[in-house]
């Protein structure tokens, strides 16, 4: 990674205190539901962005949620972690992904679609890891926001979507710029605001999940699949679901569930 991203890393703002409060809430073995809906009923700004999260038709409820405490109830603690996380993180940056030649909605689309297939296939099958992959599914791309910010600051925007079109390769391009990609970069971000070493490890190996520890092996290798089956430009195709569905049968993982929640989200 070169010297102005970590400086740019280093730089970063400290997470506001709703942010702080939610995460050690949901690291306390000993927290209750209640606990994180105290913690959220306190802004109502975060509160009104998790519930037109919850309701979006991606999770396929067919009553409307109204209140936090529903929300908690029905998503559990660590869906509604990342749903709050995304929020407050996402405004703690401009996302200016001009250097990538996109816009702020296909990068905020895949977010969605990434968390939404992650909680689909994981949401009865199994919770617990399901707090880690909500968020970091929600987030794992936001080293893209930083890496663009160093590009223009560098004016180097133009060379790299240059380069970008012309390799149509997004990791090497990153590599060769700024030293880092896109999930390496989320990881250093992550590491600064001392999220725990779960979530850190399961992006940070997400694009190798090989070479992941074995505690969160599964954890990089879902990753790495929700963000194959979803796109750059935040959609599904059937190249790119074939391509996640290679991964599932290669990684020995129920293809079956994955399918499921597959076909929830494209209903």
């Amino acid at each position: 990674m070169t010297d102005a991203m970590l400086k740019q890393i280093k730089q970063l703002p400290p997470l506001p205190e709703t942010a702080i409060q939610i995460e050690a809430v949901y690291q306390n073995p000993n927290a209750t539901f209640d606990d994180m809906v105290k913690i959220l009923q306190k802004d109502p700004l975060l509160t009104a962005d998790i519930l037109k999260s919850a309701n979006s038709p991606l999770y396929g409820f067919s009553r409307e949620i109204t209140s936090i405490a529903q929300a908690v109830s029905l998503f559990g603690m660590g869906t509604i972690r990342g749903f709050a996380l995304a929020s407050i993180i996402s405004k703690s940056f401009p996302l200016d992904l001009t250097p990538y030649g996109i816009t702020t909605a296909p990068y905020s689309n895949k977010a969605k679609l990434q968390n939404a297939l992650v909680t689909s296939w994981y949401i009865r099958k199994n919770p617990k890891i399901l707090g880690v992959l909500s968020a970091a599914a929600f987030l794992v791309d936001i080293g893209k926001v930083l890496i663009a910010q160093v590009l223009k600051e560098e004016r180097r925007s133009d060379e790299f979507r240059k380069a970008l079109m012309q390799s149509g390769q997004i990791t090497q391009t990153e590599i060769a710029f700024v030293g880092a990609t896109t999930a390496q970069a989320s990881a250093q971000i992550f590491d600064h605001w001392r999220f725990e070493e779960e979530m850190i490890l399961a992006i940070r190996h997400c694009e190798a999940p090989q070479s992941a520890p074995d505690a969160v092996r599964l954890s990089a290798q879902s990753l790495q699949i929700v963000r194959t089956a979803v796109t750059f430009n935040g959609t599904l195709t059937p190249q790119s679901v074939d391509a996640a569905k290679a991964l599932v049968h290669e990684y020995g993982l129920d293809i079956v569930s994955f399918e499921g929640a597959l076909a929830n989200l494209q209903a």
